[in-house]
């Protein structure tokens, strides 16, 4: 059982969409408090609809009063008031592992989380977190300096890790010049470093939620972080490299997980402390 809090995307390629997707590819129970609704398709965000936040509240308290998950997810949150809504509700008690994906600014270019937001997810929601997952741009916003190499990467994760008291996975996909994609999982005490081949001319839309639901499922599958996170690198490596086209848009391919097991083997990992 997992829970994803976040956005619905109506193109169907990321959000809320994408999560239960993963969450079923993986053979984990989905649940869901949508936070916005989008009006978006693979090329660009038309419209956003914020849910009330206590609608917000109300749909987390009915998961967790019946199905209640062994692993959480955030996604798109979007206002500092729904932000406080999850922060209050994850500050009350013991609560399942809380993976936070800072969704910031669509593939498009779309701003997915107001300004005036990013202080209350630092400073409140981060310090609540199992991990953070944030990408190249999302990364370089949280530690405030340009990110242009692997060793970067590796800086960045233990200074949000610092900051924050979460462990952090850096995501380098963006990285330029590079022949590998390389993430960087950093908890305090050791790294890690995940490396898979680019497959180049994919269109990546949605591949950063499905990366931190795929680490969620993990968690609730039973596996413990560094092997959720491994487990994750090779499902959306796979399902970037199976994309299909919708009406000629690449879209991820998220139910043929017994090829994306395979697939994980052949992720390199380097583990340092």
């Amino acid at each position: 059982m997992a829970l994803t809090i976040a956005g619905s995307d109506s193109g169907g390629g990321a959000g809320i969409q994408a999560d239960l997707k993963t969450f079923a590819a993986l053979g984990v129970h989905g649940t869901s408090a949508i936070t916005c609704i989008t009006a978006q398709n693979p090329k660009r965000v038309t419209g956003i609809q914020a849910v009330r936040p206590e609608l917000v509240r109300r749909q987390m308290e009915a998961v967790f009063q019946e199905l209640p998950p062994l692993a959480v997810k955030t996604g798109m949150l979007y206002s500092a008031e729904i932000i406080r809504v999850v922060v209050d509700f994850f500050g009350r008690g013991k609560r399942p592992p809380l993976i936070v994906d800072p969704v910031m600014v669509s593939t498009s270019g779309a701003r997915l989380l107001k300004p005036s937001a990013i202080r209350i997810l630092e400073e409140q929601l981060l310090p609540l977190a199992a991990l953070v997952t944030p990408n190249l741009d999302e990364a370089e916003i949280l530690v405030n300096q340009k990110l242009r190499s692997v060793e970067d990467l590796r800086a960045a994760a233990r200074e949000i890790h610092g900051r924050f008291h979460c462990a952090a996975l850096v995501k380098g996909g963006h990285l330029r010049g590079l022949k590998e994609a390389v993430d960087v999982l950093y908890d305090g005490k050791r790294e890690w470093l995940l490396s898979a081949p680019f497959i180049r001319r994919v269109n990546t839309h949605g591949t950063g939620c499905t990366y931190s639901a795929a680490v969620a499922g993990g968690l609730a599958l039973g596996h413990a972080l560094p092997k959720a996170v491994q487990l994750a690198k090779g499902y959306v490596t796979d399902a970037i490299g199976q994309s299909c086209l919708a009406v000629g848009h690449s879209m991820l391919s998220h139910f043929k997980w017994e090829k994306a097991a395979v697939r994980c083997a052949q992720i390199h990992v380097q583990v340092s402390t």
